[in-house]
């Protein structure tokens, strides 16, 4: 989606003060039915003051295609976003047209405060100080809102750390809910990049990478107001609401397709067994393709930045040495090496199939199958050798 950026220079805006008829919210959209980074939502600040003519969106989850080198940044996890100062009138109007929710939450700031979040914005939005290392879990778009208010009201804004009605859950069990239904082959791409770090138990303010979390630390946040503490929302609004639309989900979910496919492997591997056959061609390519995968993950966890892919036991699996068997299936005469290897590599798959609840890391089950087809294929090679 494309806004109206508005990048405001340093000379007139620091110094701008807002009137008293100023509103600083917090606006989250609900997440989105089309695209996999639309699922969980989205989160900015709006700044609203009717006298001098503001009403500006402060987005911290855009990017610049253009910046250098940015898909060589991306691959290995240098992701430089930044704030972008926007309309916010357009911002709704894109989020509408989208069929997304829109909800405000109006803060019960004093002027005082009101003026050092602005100013603290209006700072923070310099083209020198607007891009910043995204992450994905700890310092995002939504996390970004947060700190916005600790870091420019001190000891003033407070939240309230038992906000969390399930604590001690973990990334990949948060993310799982915004990914299963809608996007499970978004979920099984997450689940399969993503190691041991997406499984640890997160802190109840370290759900705020969510939108939907941000909404609630703030309802539940307090201001120190006129010598007292003060509920930190002061009025909550629906600016859109979302149209009730039926969404098509995809009968073809990895886990009736790999399962389909794990069923068609045995049944022909039986078939080329009872009749003297081998089945090769597909040997090549399931085990360079499989190592290839392999080669990507391991790359993943010690050649980037990407701190959630580190140490993934996918890689039980998905063995990045299973790309040189493969190559040596093009051979007439395999060597005696290549037996030994299919057979602790079948074992080691058999052995994970059965110990997967037990993994720390929580492997996606629709790999099940597919570590069967990799048995299936270790021991069906041996046999026909």
């Amino acid at each position: 989606m494309l806004f109206i950026s508005l990048f405001i220079g340093a000379a007139g805006t620091l110094a701008q003060q807002l009137s008293e008829r100023s509103a600083i919210s917090i606006i989250t959209f609900s997440p989105g039915t089309e695209e996999l980074y639309e699922g969980f939502g989205h989160s900015a600040i709006r700044v609203y003051d009717p006298v001098n003519q503001v009403d500006w969106a402060y987005n911290y989850g855009t990017f610049d295609f253009n910046q250098p080198h940015f898909y060589l940044n991306f691959t290995r996890g240098h992701l430089l976003y930044r704030l972008a100062v926007e309309d916010f009138r357009r911002m709704r109007q894109v989020y509408a047209y989208f069929n997304r929710t829109i909800t405000e939450q109006v803060l019960n700031l004093t002027q005082t405060q009101k003026q050092a979040v602005f100013d603290f914005l209006q700072n923070n939005a310099l083209p020198q100080n607007a891009q910043y290392n995204y992450d994905y879990f700890y310092d995002n778009c939504a996390t970004r809102i947060g700190d916005v208010f600790v870091e420019s009201l001190g000891v003033d804004f407070a939240y309230d750390t038992t906000y969390v009605s399930e604590p001690n859950l973990s990334i990949r069990t948060l993310t799982d809910r915004y990914t299963s239904k809608q996007f499970p082959w978004g979920k099984l791409g997450i689940d399969l990049c993503l190691g041991i770090p997406m499984d640890h138990r997160l802190k109840n303010l370290q759900y705020m990478f969510l939108p939907d979390y941000v909404y609630l630390a703030f309802k539940h946040a307090h201001i120190w107001h006129n010598e007292t503490w003060v509920k930190a929302v002061q009025n909550e609004r629906v600016l859109f609401k979302a149209k009730d639309v039926t969404v098509q989900k995809t009968w073809l979910t990895p886990m009736v397709t790999f399962w389909g496919l794990a069923v068609l492997v045995v049944l022909v591997s039986i078939w080329a067994y009872r009749s003297g056959r081998r089945i090769r061609w597909f040997d090549r390519f399931l085990f360079i393709f499989i190592g290839l995968l392999g080669t990507l993950l391991f790359l993943l966890w010690v050649a980037t930045d990407h701190k959630a892919a580190h140490d993934n036991l996918n890689l039980l699996w998905a063995l990045p040495t299973h790309f040189i068997v493969g190559l040596m299936l093009f051979r007439k005469q395999l060597p005696r090496w290549v037996n030994w290897y299919f057979l602790l590599a079948g074992i080691l798959g058999i052995i994970l199939i059965l110990i997967w609840p037990l993994v720390p890391q929580a492997l996606n089950t629709a790999l099940i199958p597919v570590v069967l087809i990799l048995c299936t294929r270790c021991f069906s090679i041996i046999f026909s050798a």
